[in-house]
């Protein structure tokens, strides 16, 4: 009986999992496996000249309570993280929204998709025109000339300003990837179903909005969720770029920079998978968040 119910799955089953190995293959040897190694490198000490020893919790013990420096990056992060996120992630659905009317939506998609597809390195240099500390940078030339400022401010040597023009960099390139699948959301709807409201009683945009689109893009939205979680949280390059490594009194100072201090600077990379750790627990767990309340039937 067992034999036979294992064929029968076989037969209904077999040719899809066969086509779905390759990825898993690849999934685990690059994804799965590595966090399980970088768990048990976060209770060695192993600075990759000599055999790693276990001292179990006491990386964990010095990152929250002798690392001053990484309590600054994770303040940080956090700050960046509760900012950008979910600004650029509104921001992506509502001009998805307001493109998907448009009759040239294709052109004004790729302009607001290629920020994303350039590095932030480069972005962040274009940026730094407009945030120079001379007074031949863009704002600061602004500013003076309408007297609001009489000496230039030093954008990326401040500490009071270093995290807010990465926020507003940051932002700025936040509209790439989930931008795209919004939109791709949004055209996918049947227009009968915005048809058949109008008949029910749905009067404007926004209704449409509320009770057709956003419930038919449950997916779309749980993508751009755990999309921009994740690029909050690891942010780096652009931070590095603008403030340089490590940053005035560490103001822009993030968990990834600091883990690719320990791990690429120090080579103490038994502390540098702790960090790791810490950093994938976080989005590990907002990302399950995020997945319970897009998942409900409650929007």
């Amino acid at each position: 009986m067992m034999q036979a119910r294992v064929k029968q799955w076989w037969r209904e089953n077999g040719i899809g999992y066969l086509f779905l190995l390759p990825f898993l293959i690849l999934f685990i040897i690059f994804l799965v496996v590595p966090v399980f190694v970088a768990l048990g490198t976060s209770f060695t000490n192993y600075n990759m000249l000599q055999p790693p020893t276990w001292q179990g919790l006491t990386n964990y013990k010095l990152l929250f309570m002798d690392d001053d420096v990484f309590i600054i990056a994770l303040r940080n992060t956090f700050a960046f993280a509760f900012i950008t996120g979910p600004i650029g992630y509104f921001m992506s659905l509502l001009m998805a929204w307001v493109i998907d009317q448009l009759k040239f939506r294709n052109a004004f998609a790729l302009a607001f998709y290629a920020p994303s597809i350039t590095s932030g390195i480069a972005m962040s240099v274009v940026w730094l025109y407009f945030f120079s500390g001379d007074r031949y940078g863009l704002l600061n030339n602004i500013l003076i000339n309408l007297g609001f400022i009489q000496e230039p401010i030093l954008w990326n040597l401040d500490a009071n300003f270093i995290m807010p023009v990465v926020i507003v960099i940051a932002i700025w390139m936040s509209m790439g990837t989930g931008f795209l699948v919004f939109l791709a959301g949004l055209q996918n709807i049947p227009r009968e179903y915005y048809e058949a409201a109008s008949i029910d009683g749905v009067k404007n945009r926004f209704h449409e909005l509320w009770y057709i689109t956003l419930p038919l893009m449950k997916p779309q939205l749980l993508f751009g969720a755990i999309n921009a979680i994740v690029s909050s949280f690891g942010v780096f390059d652009v931070a590095v770029s603008v403030a340089g490594m490590p940053s005035p009194n560490y103001a822009g100072h993030t968990i990834v920079a600091h883990l690719y201090d320990y791990a690429f600077i120090r080579f103490q990379m038994g502390y540098a998978s702790s960090v790791a750790m810490v950093l994938f627990a976080m989005t590990f767990l907002l990302g399950r968040g995020a997945m319970s309340l897009l998942a409900s039937d409650d929007i």
